[in-house]
């Protein structure tokens, strides 16, 4: 991409907002988009996959002619970060952009909708509602973005995937975006009815080579110890993942209880309580954010260097989108994983899959480390030992049975 394709306005934006140069994935996909071509975008997390898709599709717009630009997220927390991010670039053009994502007031969504925006931004649920309100006008859509595609093509959310297509002409524009979005090549087919090229840069791209990952050996029923150590490590701030919810919120209770400042961020918490908690740890008033995948896709939180695996994930696309979280555009990061003996060979097996070095972390005095602790004896279990070992033996049982002259009688018995 050459910086004469951007309008002079952006340039600056580019320039002041630190952008030195366009990504792989920004380089590759923006004639393409510009021209109108359909695609598969591939790309490491943390990559500028969402101004890839931006800045061509944005600049095709026509300001005043209504909805042309839709882009669907699969959770509400990457529908609101991405709505952020287009009216910063889209402002700049005359461009209007409307979030409609679920767990909002759809009132005041229909009662926007009324200004024609341009650019709508939204989950799928809610679209498809909107939709058959006729409240959006699908036929006027000419580009269709769909972020995260492989996890917007899964079981759960494919049906209303294909309701929106259903409602799109025909003759639109599509681009599928993700981290892992090969996966989903055989599910854009099925929905798409063609075969679409593929831009993937993921190995070419080594923006990725400042994140670590380790492991940290605890037993599982002391987790929730091991984190509350963890968010007293000094300038620690780490955004933690369980695999299922029961545990995240009974996790997060213990932690409140100990008075550490931890949030958690869960698919069933009102879209207010979810917001509160992430401007909260964007604030770094919580050490810690407790979540599960539902926040492991697109979510960006600047200069966030931990994310914890308080489990090993139950794949290697749940490891990698969770470690995408850090080393966004190319900054350090660490990613630690709570094992046991047991576990730990399913992390080993990821890490390789995924090419990863792996390390062990310890816990010592206080802080991370990954030299070894050299474990000082314990004084008075070294006394109560030395101790014994000056006690005499007790007399072997003779293999005849003998009879007990005068020996005290046993006051404890195996029943006590």
């Amino acid at each position: 991409m050459e910086n004469q394709f951007l309008p002079e306005i952006w340039q600056q934006r580019a320039t002041s907002a630190g952008f030195e140069q366009a990504t792989l994935i920004q380089e590759r996909v923006f004639s393409d988009l510009y021209q109108g071509k359909s695609l598969v975008g591939v790309a490491p997390t943390g990559t500028g996959k969402t101004l890839a898709y931006l800045w061509p599709t944005l600049l095709k717009i026509q300001a005043g002619h209504g909805n042309q630009l839709l882009i669907v997220t699969p959770s509400q927390e990457l529908g609101v970060q991405v709505a952020d991010v287009a009216r910063t670039w889209a402002t700049d053009l005359g461009l209007q952009v409307q979030s409609l994502i679920g767990g909002a007031n759809k009132k005041r969504q229909v009662e926007k909708l009324k200004a024609k925006p341009e650019v709508l931004i939204g989950t799928p649920g809610r679209l498809v509602e909107l939709m058959k309100d006729k409240k959006v006008k699908a036929a006027h859509i000419q580009t269709v973005i769909l972020d995260e595609a492989d996890q917007l093509l899964q079981k759960e959310a494919v049906g209303f995937m294909q309701s929106i297509i259903k409602s799109i002409p025909k003759t639109s524009q599509y681009a599928f975006f993700s981290a892992t979005g090969t996966k989903a090549l055989p599910m854009i087919k099925q929905v798409f009815q063609q075969d679409l090229p593929v831009i993937d840069v993921t190995k070419e791209d080594d923006s990725h080579q400042q994140v670590a990952h380790y492991y940290l050996v605890y037993p599982a029923r002391r987790t929730v110890d091991a984190l509350r150590r963890l968010g007293n490590v000094a300038d620690f701030q780490g955004l933690v993942f369980f695999n299922e919810v029961q545990d995240l919120g009974s996790a997060t209770e213990k932690l409140q209880y100990h008075q550490l400042p931890v949030a958690s961020l869960a698919s069933d918490q009102s879209k207010m309580m979810r917001k509160q908690a992430l401007v909260n740890f964007r604030q770094q008033k919580l050490v810690e954010l407790l979540t599960t995948d539902v926040a492991s896709r697109g979510l960006d939180i600047e200069d966030l260097y931990y994310v914890v695996n308080a489990e090993v994930p139950n794949s290697q696309d749940s490891y990698l989108h969770r470690a995408g979280r850090i080393g966004r555009m190319g900054k350090a990061g660490a990613v630690i994983t709570i094992v046991q003996e047991s576990t730990l060979p399913g992390l080993k097996k990821i890490a390789k899959s995924l090419n990863l070095p792996l390390q062990e972390v310890y816990l010592h005095g206080g802080s991370l480390t990954t030299e070894k602790p050299i474990t000082q004896p314990d004084p008075e279990k070294s006394k109560a030992k030395k101790t014994s070992k000056n006690k005499p033996k007790k007399p072997k049982k003779a293999k005849k049975k003998q009879k007990n002259k005068g020996a005290p009688k046993n006051k404890t018995s195996s029943k006590s």
